[in-house]
């Protein structure tokens, strides 16, 4: 239902509630156990700290995780980031309780071996190694939770401070939160007083967060801001800019969105904080066990998945392939320091080891292509990409061992160092839209670049198009298989070595398995023709060759089970063959490498049977991973140019199209470059049609305001809730003066600074409305007592509304879906259900017109119901100006 006075409560929609209460509750729950602690003089002991983890992990992990999700789709950047952030915290947080909780059973219940454990433990401290597989499990707890916390409290200090730029709850909140974790760090060394500090911060926590919630849930109800302490901010994030004016290409230009999501950049860079920094530390000798590391950053890499998620939603090639990448390379190594330090434990072995292991240098490859791609992007990013490469070189098992801890320890910390700077740097501008912490220039121009890796025929006119949203899976289904055939790269001797296939394991299974199936995910939305069905069988292949090849010998599997996995060998090569004709319809270099493939599993079939061709076996897998390198290359550099450069070649088998003179189209269409193509939905309009029509954002549905059944029938053909309004369209601001509506001299003049363009204003309605020739729809246009309205900036559009009157419009898409920013995308989804469709090509935006509530301007205020193209900081400057040229 729609409320007296402006747009339904469903617009407004806040995710903050749930990010904010998950943080309190979070937040109480620690309370308890450090009150309890500092008060009784005894800690959390067994069951209750495995109880109090699995509580964080579901109240300040998943449910925090979904707000943060919410917030992406709201384009609320800082929101997104922080929430999402914090529920890795949480989460991690969460499992540091479980751990502790399992460490203390564990040491119930080796009291009477109490002697032989001393012994072991000293024998692990001085040597670094133990008898017994698994004996470093619940090492170095403490350290693992420190090394943890340290990142967390950078970037939570960092989320305050960018918070204050948005509101002064949050600041509050985050800057709570940043003292607690200082003082939990704190606590876990030996002081009970930091426990008595920390629960009283995380009691202010409680009610920042309480209140926050209050302000954020009365918004909803009543549409406005009830309470104090959100809509104002402490500072002025313009202010960040002043001085950098010798920075990026033009600082201070605005910069343009693309989709309705928000960035997920700062969230990419703020989980490249968190890995690196715990993996320094555990290299430079602070943590002798893994074991807890690797919870840590196993939560942070999937929280970076999500950024590389909704950077494929943004249509974000470049972005979803370096988070993809980057967390994929944390995940492995993660598990690989575990192994080696929690399962294994004799270094000596381990270094023997890894030093018959390839895999890593498949990064290393990808890595530099990864810096390629940035040479379209700025200086920062190629910065962030050449040590990344390097953290990928420091960590090439071939390094001795002596040195290779250093190494990459070091390269870690630099890495580090710069993820935290692109961290504030991408989330400052994002907020602000403007470019004002420095990022640095474009390396190349975009000129340049295609003429350097332009290849054979891509260099005529008129390259293949490609699809954004196919590409960003893609290169990521080369990566993937790229390493898991790499890593699976071994010899009849090292197959014959225990600790080489317990290493082997996560770089075979997390890549080819694991994160293969968030690829075959990626390629369900894309809308490729196959979809997801090439990704899908692989990560049956890697898995099935995991089990059998890797961890199959360490479990001595029977010559019955053997035999099981022959069957499914077969079963494999069978349906390998039906992805050979798939790929035949793709391109070249797909056939090429499901070709390849099939060798690969006829090796598989036959070490099934102790029968298995060791070089071939070996050839083939390098082979997979040349191809793969190609394919990463090609199509990295496709999607972020949306043109293919590099020649994936033709598909050798085509679908036969049958030939049609004159395609039947679902509805009338008209050019908007010609007058008679005006006139023919002018005349549709006027007999009570429903057109689609562009506009200065993006498509729209539109019905005259002479015809009310028609503006009933986009509700039908939209499939959109009745308690939605509908706002009217009209040419210019005189077309409105000529209506003599009853606004204030304040309200005149903001409509006079953003009309025409990408901002709709809600307004009261009142008899005014007849006169502007909305007459019979006026019961069916806006609510009870509001209409927003529209005054595009659009020469077609504002014609049209001259030849018809005021126009009903909303956007041209089925109810829920993405804007319309084709004529091609309103014909084809909804042009059996409208009469006509005016077209002009592309759209100038990718996102509908920023909404400002004005039925409060004289009193000094406006709301933001939806930031659409118009930025959020843009209006309110607006705002300002106009409110101080009228005192």
């Amino acid at each position: 239902m729609a409320t007296p006075e402006g747009f339904p409560a469903s617009f407004y929609g806040e995710p903050g509630v749930l990010g904010m209460l998950a943080n309190g509750i979070s937040a109480f729950l620690v309370l308890l156990q450090n009150f309890n602690a500092a008060h009784t003089g005894k800690e959390a002991y067994g069951v209750e700290n495995i109880l109090a983890g699995v509580h964080l992990i579901l109240i300040g992990g998943i449910c925090q995780l979904i707000a943060g999700l919410l917030s992406f789709r709201k384009y609320d950047h800082l929101s997104g980031t922080a929430f999402i952030g914090y529920a890795a915290l949480w989460a991690s947080y969460g499992a540091t309780r479980i751990y502790f909780g399992v460490s203390d059973n564990q040491t119930t219940n080796q009291t009477s071996n109490l002697s032989l454990s001393t012994d072991l433990m000293t024998n692990i401290s001085l040597n670094g190694s133990a008898e017994t597989p698994g004996g470093y499990f619940f090492l170095s707890i403490k350290e693992s939770a420190i090394a943890g916390l340290i990142p967390y409290i950078l970037l939570s200090f960092l989320l305050a401070f960018c918070s204050a730029t948005v509101n002064y709850i949050m600041p509050f909140v985050f800057g709570a939160i940043t003292a607690t974790l200082i003082f939990e760090a704190v606590a876990i060394v030996a002081s009970s007083w930091a426990l008595v500090v920390s629960g009283v911060l995380e009691l202010l926590i409680l009610m920042f967060a309480i209140y926050g919630s209050a302000v954020l849930l009365l918004k909803g109800l009543t549409q406005r801001l009830a309470l104090k302490g959100f809509g104002t901010p402490l500072f002025n994030v313009l202010l960040l800019g002043i001085g950098n004016s010798a920075s990026a290409q033009s600082i201070g230009q605005e910069k343009k969105k693309n989709t309705k999501y928000a960035e997920p950049m700062a969230l990419g860079f703020f989980c490249d904080s968190i890995a690196p920094f715990i993996f320094a530390f555990y290299s430079f000798g602070y943590m002798k066990s893994f074991g807890l590391g690797a919870a840590w950053i196993s939560i942070i890499s999937f929280a970076q998945l999500f950024s590389s998620y909704y950077a494929h939603l943004r249509q974000d090639c470049y972005h979803t392939t370096k988070f993809g990448f980057h967390a994929t390379y944390w995940l492995i190594k993660a598990w690989g320091e575990f192994v080696a330090s929690a399962l294994i434990g004799n270094k000596s072995e381990v270094g023997s080891a890894r030093e018959a292991m390839v895999g890593n240098w498949f990064f290393v490859v990808a890595g530099l292509i990864l810096c390629v791609g940035s040479l379209n992007m700025d200086i920062l990013e190629l910065i962030h990409n050449m040590l990344f490469v390097l953290v990928t070189v420091s960590s090439v098992p071939q390094i001795p061992l002596e040195g290779y801890y250093i190494f990459f320890g070091v390269a870690c910390a630099l890495f580090t160092a710069v993820s935290i700077y692109g961290t504030f740097a991408r989330l400052i501008n994002s907020i602000a839209e403007k470019l004002l912490i420095p990022v640095g220039k474009q390396p190349v121009s975009t000129a340049n670049m295609k003429k350097a890796l332009k290849w054979g025929k891509s260099q005529q006119v008129g390259s293949e198009m490609v699809p954004h949203t196919d590409q960003a899976s893609d290169v990521l289904f080369y990566l993937l298989n790229g390493v898991a055939a790499l890593s699976a790269i071994h010899s009849k001797v090292s197959s014959m070595n225990p600790t080489f296939l317990h290493l082997t394991i996560p770089w075979v299974l997390i890549s080819g398995a694991i994160i293969q199936a968030y690829v075959s995910r990626l390629q369900v939305t894309g809308g490729g023709r196959f979809g997801s069905v090439i990704s899908s069988i692989y990560v049956g292949v890697w898995a099935t060759w995991t089990w059998f090849r890797f961890a199959g010998t360490l479990l001595q599997l029977s010559t019955g089970a053997a035999y099981a996995f022959t069957a499914g060998a077969i079963a494999l090569l069978v349906i390998n063959g039906f992805l050979m004709l798939i790929a035949a319809y793709k391109n070249l270099v797909l056939l090429l490498l499901t070709t390849v493939m099939e060798v690969v599993l006829v090796c598989f079939l036959l070490s099934t049977l102790q029968r298995l061709p060791y070089r071939l076996e070996i050839a083939m897998l390098a082979l997979v991973a040349i191809i793969c390198v190609y394919g990463i290359l090609a199509t990295l550099v496709s999607g972020i140019f949306s043109e293919r450069l590099i020649p994936m070649g033709p598909p050798l088998l085509k679908e036969v199209k049958k030939q049609e003179t004159s395609p039947e189209l679902p509805c009338p269409i008209a050019s908007s470059r010609l007058t008679s193509g005006l006139l023919k939905i002018a005349g549709i309009l006027e007999q009570g049609g429903v057109c689609g029509i562009p506009t200065d954002t993006v498509y729209a549905l539109a019905a005259s305001c002479k015809n009310p059944q028609a503006i009933e029938k986009i509700y039908n053909i939209k499939d959109r809730p009745a308690e939605k309004p509908i706002c009217i369209c009209i040419s210019s601001v005189e077309q409105l003066v000529a209506a003599k509506p009853p606004f204030s001299p304040l309200l005149w003049e903001f409509m006079r600074n953003v009309y025409p363009g990408g901002i709709s204003c809600i307004v009261k309605k009142g008899d005014w409305l007849f006169q502007l020739g909305v007459g019979p729809a006026y019961d069916r246009v806006g609510t009870r007592d509001s209409i927003m309205i529209r005054v595009p900036d659009h020469t077609v559009t504002g014609h049209l509304c001259n030849i018809t009157g005021p126009l009903a419009i909303t956007s041209a898409n089925p109810s829920g879906e993405a804007d319309s920013t084709h004529h091609s995308m309103v014909i084809d989804r909804l042009g059996h259900k409208i009469q006509g469709v005016l077209c002009d090509g592309d759209s100038n935006e990718v996102v509908a017109s920023t909404v400002v509530n004005c039925l409060k301007i004289d009193e000094g205020t406006i709301t933001l119901v939806r930031e659409g193209c118009v930025p959020a900081v843009k209006v309110y400057q607006i705002f300002e100006r106009v409110k101080s040229t009228m005192l």
